[in-house]
């Protein structure tokens, strides 16, 4: 037991009571200080202790609405925890010093005792968790700042504890407090030593605020474990040490705000920014460069919402004929100019129907989706029509705008935008094969003939491998004579199931890369070997070629060896050309070629005259021998006023006037070779002369059968 000797001065009737300690309070360990002085008695500590007292609640009061205002809505972790520690630290300190009771005279006695553990405990946890909020992210090690939450959770709990001095020894939990907050300091200590070296900006702040707290703390911790003796300068440094503290800190919170909205504001101009990329980036992905539409992105983009919607619409496929022409013609900044030209005006056309797209999909291929009934639909492929012909002018040459036009309609003709742009295709696809500049709406027969165009690309080699596909040879007639002057060799293809095909039927297997240069390279084979067994009775043997067979630096030399080969002299050979295969994208390497095997003796032809872009630049670019005149001009002289004969006889001056040979193709009638004859065209050949005979056995086509070596 222990006892205490008190003074009690001036001794008398005035003291009414003497406590020591409060039930279950009354440990001698937990005695901080006592005190006796008469009720009428004014100590110069009290004065000091209410100025102080005064000084502390005026800042933390302050701090407290300061950061109570500003930013509201917007307010961030760390300003919460600060909030929650300026509250917590106002209470505590009007509570323990008893100027709370001033205004609330109950708040005395164990109440204030307990009150004081769970704002202590609070406190610490506050301003624990307001350090891991306000210094830099990134700063910090994550294990470190895990430990001082922890630190801090322990902290709020232990304050709770403390108070429950009814149920848990006051004195185990009151040390167990300390040791907590003696941790929370060595883990702040060692945060903020990590945080000067790492170049935090707010760390200083912190620590001018923080270093006389931490001082005084430390000593308020010595004085509770014991190892300094009790007195009132600790406590009123204490008191302060925070009011002090708050002041920085709402300095600190300041700066970090500051420094935040700089970092919001310069967010906010990276997102703009961002969103200002994002869009350019957006709408470059889905412009095409050169024409300003939309490409083949925005295409789809638009062709699936409709699809997803189950809005109907038309899909059209937009072709510009002649493209290559144009830039062999004026240049790449011709055709360039073409393209523009027709995209301003397809856009204009289009830019009547509401919410329609046009989209350049391809090098010389345009898509408009109409969106609306047919009545819409029907409206701009009249509108598409009347773009047909007009003129376009480029360095000062007028041309004409020639298109080819296919359509497909959702849902009718497909569901899917794939399968709509395909069927669009395949009517685009007939429009080209049907002489272009004309418009052809998707009809299922398309598919069907394309799938047997397939089935025919998928049989060749087969076919090959079989001999089925034969050579056939039309004697090429002098319209003077009426002697035979050579052939042209045709290929005709011997189907088991479809009998006797001309290449028209099977168009698809010749331009096929791979089985297409095979197909004709037997042809040539074919071709070379009539030749060597009938060079005498055949004459000059005229093969068509294609882009591919004269394509590449030995293209030329391989046709000479093959000559070689077979012993076939130059002169015998005449190699048919169309203006189309001049307009391949490998112009000039077939132009160098053709002008080889021409150095070297082969005869060559241009064929189908007439029906091009640009026959007339063609004629001088390279070196032709015959010009043969399109079967289509020979069928129109049959009508007086279609204007085909004078278009023939345009052909056979500009060939005679050039020193060309000129060759009438597809003579059906006595009539059309007696005025062919009559404007000077030197040969002829057709039905109405002599009729095409098999090369095999001799026989002409008519008289031949089939499985015995001239089928029909």
């Amino acid at each position: 037991m222990a006892y205490w000797k008190f003074t009690i001065e001036p001794p008398g009737h005035d003291v009414h009571g003497l406590y020591l300690g409060f039930r279950h309070l009354d440990d001698i360990s937990l005695m901080r200080k006592i005190v006796a002085t008469p009720s009428s008695a004014t100590s110069p500590d009290d004065t000091t202790w209410l100025l102080l007292m005064g000084m502390f609640a005026g800042t933390l009061l302050s701090a407290l609405l300061y950061n109570a205002v500003i930013h509201t809505g917007q307010r961030h972790a760390f300003q919460r925890w600060y909030l929650l520690w300026v509250a917590v630290a106002l209470a505590y300190g009007l509570t323990w010093t008893n100027v709370a009771a001033f205004v609330v005279p109950g708040l005395v006695g164990p109440l204030v005792v307990r009150l004081d553990f769970v704002l202590i405990g609070l406190m610490v946890a506050a301003g624990n968790m307001f350090f891991f909020a306000v210094i830099e992210e990134g700063i910090l090690p994550q294990p470190l700042v895990t430990a001082g939450r922890l630190l801090s959770g322990a902290g709020a709990v232990l304050g709770l504890m403390a108070a429950a001095d009814m149920w848990l020894p006051v004195v185990l939990t009151d040390r167990l407090l300390n040791y907590v907050i003696a941790a929370t300091g060595v883990i702040i200590a060692g945060s903020c030593w990590i945080a000067v070296r790492r170049g935090s900006r707010v760390i200083w702040f912190y620590l001018i605020g923080w270093g006389p707290v931490i001082c005084v703390f430390l000593a308020r911790l010595a004085r509770n474990l014991g190892f300094l003796p009790q007195s009132d300068a600790v406590d009123m440094a204490t008191f302060a040490a925070l009011a002090f503290e708050a002041l920085i800190l709402s300095l600190a919170i300041a700066d970090r705000f500051h420094l935040m909205r700089g970092e919001l504001e310069l967010a906010h101009r990276r997102r703009e920014i961002a969103i200002t990329e994002a869009e350019t980036l957006r709408t470059a992905a889905e412009t095409d460069f050169l024409t300003g539409l939309g490409n083949r992105s925005a295409f789809h983009e638009k062709a699936h919402a409709f699809v997803s919607s189950g809005t109907p619409f038309g899909l059209f496929l937009v072709d510009v004929d002649f493209l290559k022409a144009a830039n062999d013609h004026l240049g790449h900044a011709g055709g360039d100019a073409l393209l523009r030209c027709v995209a301003s005006a397809l856009s204009a056309t289009a830019g009547q129907l509401q919410d329609a797209l046009v989209a350049r999909v391809g090098g010389d291929e345009f898509a408009i989706l109409c969106p609306g009934d047919l009545s819409a639909e029907s409206a701009l492929a009249s509108a598409i029509a009347a773009l047909q012909g007009e003129t376009w002018n480029h360095a000062d040459e007028n041309c004409r705008i020639s298109l080819s036009v296919g359509s497909a309609r959702f849902p009718d003709d497909g569901k899917a935008v794939d399968i709509l742009f395909q069927n669009a295709d395949l009517g685009l696809y007939t429009a080209k094969r049907l002489g272009r500049a004309r418009y052809c709406r998707y009809d299922p027969l398309h598919r069907a003939l394309r799938d047997l165009q397939t089935g025919f690309t998928l049989d060749a080699e087969a076919a090959l491998k079989r001999g089925e596909f034969r050579l056939y040879m039309q004697p090429i007639v002098s319209l003077a004579t009426g002697t035979v002057c050579g052939y042209e060799a045709l290929l005709r293809w011997n189907h088991p199931q479809y009998g006797l095909m001309t290449p028209d039927r099977f168009a698809d297997v010749l331009v096929a890369e791979r089985i297409g240069l095979r197909i004709q390279e037997h042809v040539l084979e074919l071709a070379l070997h009539q030749l060597r067994e009938h060079a005498d009775q055949i004459g000059v043997l005229s093969v068509n070629f294609t882009s591919a067979q004269l394509t590449g630096p030995h293209a030329g030399k391989q046709v000479l060896d093959r000559l070689a080969h077979y012993g076939v002299s130059a002169e015998s050979l005449c190699i048919e050309v169309t203006e189309g295969v001049m307009l391949d994208r490998a112009a000039d390497s077939i132009l160098a070629n053709l002008q080889m095997l021409h150095d070297a003796g082969v005869c060559i032809a241009l064929d189908d005259f007439g029906t091009g872009y640009a026959s007339l630049v063609h004629l001088r670019r390279v070196t032709v021998d015959r010009i043969k005149i399109d079967r289509s001009f020979v069928s129109g002289m049959d009508q007086p006023n279609g204007g085909a004969t004078a278009i023939v006889t345009a052909i056979i001056g500009l060939g005679r006037g050039l020193g060309k040979v000129v060759v009438a193709e597809g003579i059906e009638t006595e009539a059309q070779a007696i005025c062919l004859r009559q404007l000077g065209c030197q040969l002829g050949q057709g039905f109405s002369l002599r009729t095409p005979r098999c090369a095999t056995s001799g026989k002409r086509g008519a008289n031949c059968q089939r499985g015995r070596g001239c089928p029909n």
